[in-house]
């Protein structure tokens, strides 16, 4: 079981280690749990400990954490990587190189949104690029069903919103 166990805190350290921005839960869980190389709670407690360890970092914004590999990360995997086979490191790779486009783009676009110190809510906006924020904006709105709104509707109506800003300022 424990070799097991570190073999599956190895693959999540590969897939992050793969791509050049942030994972979901949801994203490490499709994948781990699709090939059924573990269950929802051994997965779970793999990245809690790979957290613990600081072998990861998190973010987390509304309902969903994003993890990106530490420098510690890259260290651990690099010593301890050869002990994912190859058909792991393959299959983990096929899945990086067919999602990679849509794995980006479910991460480049987040909104949350929290309660001020003047009784009203902020909706923070983000597009970003990797580690670039190409478009952060935020919006002072009356209610928490307003904030809600703005961040549901952030992720369907961003790129319209940032064409037409970039058209506006710069005159086109």
């Amino acid at each position: 079981m424990s070799e097991s166990f570190t073999l599956y805190k190895l693959i999540i350290l590969y897939m992050l280690d793969k791509v050049d921005f942030p994972l979901t839960n949801a994203q490490l869980s499709d994948f781990i749990l699709d090939q059924g190389y573990t269950t929802y709670f051994t997965l779970q407690q793999a990245i809690n400990e790979l957290l613990e360890s600081e072998l990861i970092g998190a973010e987390s914004v509304r309902n969903s954490s994003f993890y990106q590999i530490t420098q510690e990360g890259r260290d651990t995997l690099e010593y301890f990587g050869n002990r994912i086979s190859e058909t792991i490191r393959t299959e983990i790779d096929e899945f990086l190189k067919e999602k990679k486009y849509e794995l980006r783009n479910e991460v480049s676009v987040i909104a949350d949104y929290y309660k001020t110190t003047h009784h009203d809510f902020e909706a923070h906006c983000v597009i970003r690029d990797r580690t670039h924020h190409l478009i952060e904006l935020s919006l002072m709105v009356p209610t928490e069903e307003q904030a809600e709104a703005v961040c549901n509707q952030w992720k369907a109506k961003s790129q319209d919103i940032y064409a037409y800003l970039i058209s506006e300022l710069i005159g086109e």
